[in-house]
């Protein structure tokens, strides 16, 4: 089971990176028309609309992958002092805490997505439905979920790493 996660996850930050990539194109290309405004371009409508969801559904693809990867910056000051059993139980807990606040971020989103479709709040310039952008992210949210989660079932040694995959990130 635990290739499919660290597939989808990696699936999904390259889906995140090519989500970037984008806005920063169209970032370019507004900017470009706003200094080329003299010569009948323009600024691309709703720039800043689009940039808003799709950074935010760039960042709920990245940080699954990030997660297995153990890459989140940590402060390691102290942490190679710490008897391995402490340290081991310390990545628990704070894995604990990763996965339930994940669990906790999207069933919020979840309700903030139902609340915006019924009250049909739109995007100011693109009149774009608001709950749009919650709904794209919702399914790297709840992949997300499950990712942290199996993070926590390898740390307490029910689940392994699939071979090639290994932590190459920072952290411990």
């Amino acid at each position: 089971m635990s290739h499919p996660i660290y597939a989808l996850s990696r699936g999904m930050a390259w889906f995140g990176g090519a989500v970037l990539t984008l806005i920063a194109l169209m970032s370019v290309a507004s900017i470009a028309g706003r200094a080329l405004s003299g010569f009948g371009l323009g600024p691309v409508p709703g720039d800043f609309e689009l940039v808003e969801a799709g950074a935010a559904l760039a960042v709920f693809c990245f940080l699954p992958w990030c997660h297995l990867r153990r890459g989140h910056a940590v402060v390691d000051l102290f942490w190679n002092t710490y008897p391995k059993g402490l340290q081991r139980v310390l990545s628990l807990l704070t894995d604990l805490a990763m996965a339930a606040v994940w669990v906790l971020l999207v069933w919020r989103m979840g309700l903030a997505t139902v609340e915006y479709r019924a009250n049909g709040e739109v995007s100011f310039i693109l009149q774009m439905p608001v709950w749009w952008g919650y709904a794209a992210s919702m399914l790297p949210a709840v992949a997300g979920c499950v990712v942290y989660v199996w993070r926590v079932l390898e740390d307490l040694g029910w689940a392994t790493e699939p071979a090639g995959f290994g932590s190459g990130g920072g952290g411990h």
